[in-house]
């Protein structure tokens, strides 16, 4: 038998082959190793992914924008927080109208943030209200909209929590609004002022600017009716900061066409960023602004 080593031919085609194998080899190395960096990325992706508890429940008055069409169908409020965490990819929302059941110390700890657009005095025991409060003191977020200053009026830790009581609605029309903090992401594209047409709260204590960082008010001269305040300090928007976690409210949010304005939409997105943590607003108070 001819001793294949001295064929160079063979040798030739021996070479060939080992290279396309080890070229095969390494092309399926990387592959792997881009599918599993690919893999690993998603998984940091959805780990850090914020998530965001929704509540929406009415044991006082209950808002057109809360009320859902069919018990399996969701309120516009509901659809609007799901819709703007999905396409800002800051968090994912999860709703409810059940604060009995989802407000407890175990359950609490799956979200980054908890919002409320309620009314009334909810079904919570005392030790899910000193759940709640100890969940945002360790460094969570709450927001609320709207009627979440309509809420707890017998709760006063939580009045002192959000930082003022609804004490009525004298305007419903368009006003002007002063933009008091124009660093804050939630308001930076605002500018130096704007209209909106919506209903317009006034509050009572513990509402003190003293404490609160002002992000909105009402100028209160561009409209003819009197409000119950002899200081007509009529703020619109906030954020503070109790213990280590942080909060954010609006007055906004009554009127369905509030709730698809691209402006609402930026001022909720960045409110409910600064209250996960997710930018660098402020919730101080006492602070220079500009």
């Amino acid at each position: 038998m001819l001793d294949s080593s001295f064929n160079p031919d063979y040798n030739h085609l021996l070479t060939l082959n080992l290279r396309k194998a080890n070229m095969h080899k390494l092309f399926s190395l990387t592959v792997a190793a881009l599918f599993i960096a690919a893999n690993l990325s998603f998984a940091q992706e959805s780990k850090s992914t914020k998530k965001l508890l929704v509540i929406t429940e009415s044991k006082g008055f209950v808002h057109g924008v809360v009320k859902r069409p069919k018990p399996e169908e969701l309120c516009l409020v509901e659809k609007s927080l799901i819709a703007l965490g999905k396409s800002s990819g800051m968090f994912e929302a999860v709703v409810t109208q059940d604060s009995r059941t989802a407000i407890t110390a175990e359950n609490l700890q799956k979200y980054d943030a908890v919002f409320f657009y309620t009314t009334g005095e909810l079904p919570l025991s005392d030790v899910q209200k000193a759940d709640l409060l100890q969940y945002i003191k360790s460094g969570k977020g709450f927001s609320g909209s709207h009627c979440a200053t309509d809420t707890f009026y017998k709760w006063p830790e939580y009045g002192n929590m959000i930082g003022a009581y609804f004490d009525g609605h004298p305007w419903h029309e368009k006003i002007k609004v002063k933009v008091e903090d124009k660093n804050h992401p939630a308001t930076k594209h605002l500018g130096d002022s704007f209209e909106i047409t919506d209903e317009i709260y006034q509050f009572k204590g513990p509402y003190d600017r003293k404490n609160l960082n002002i992000l909105l008010s009402m100028d209160t001269t561009a409209v003819k009716k009197e409000g119950k305040r002899a200081d007509k300090d009529y703020a619109l928007a906030w954020t503070k900061e109790y213990g280590k976690g942080r909060v954010f409210y609006t007055a906004f949010g009554h009127r369905d066409e509030v709730w698809a304005d691209e402006r609402f939409q930026k001022l909720m997105l960045g409110g409910l960023g600064y209250v996960m943590g997710l930018n660098d607003g402020s919730g101080k108070t006492g602070e220079k602004k500009q």
